[in-house]
């Protein structure tokens, strides 16, 4: 399980912006939690989203659809996993 260099954890986080703040909310929020340990398979996994408009990715984040075709693959389906993780909730008492 090869780990992503510095460089190239800063050049996907940079692919990673998008037009749409939703998703950018889901990705911001993935990268801070899983960023650190993000995997070369990960990375690719990530890579391959990125290629979706963003309503498409939207709709996968949201879990409206499922991957299909070449992007259903069991890297994407774990990294989309990990991507809808809802926020931790905050303690407020």
């Amino acid at each position: 399980m090869e780990l992503l260099d510095e460089r190239a954890l800063s050049k996907l986080h940079w692919r990673c912006r998008r037009g749409l703040l939703e998703n950018d909310l889901f990705i911001e929020r993935f990268f801070k939690r899983h960023g650190s340990g993000l995997t070369v398979a990960q990375g690719e996994a990530l890579n391959q989203l990125m290629d979706l408009s963003d309503n498409d990715l939207l709709d996968l984040l949201l879990a409206r659809r499922e991957p299909e075709g070449e992007l259903d693959q069991a890297e994407v389906h774990a990294l989309l996993a990990l991507l809808r993780q809802p926020p931790e909730s905050q303690n407020l008492s």
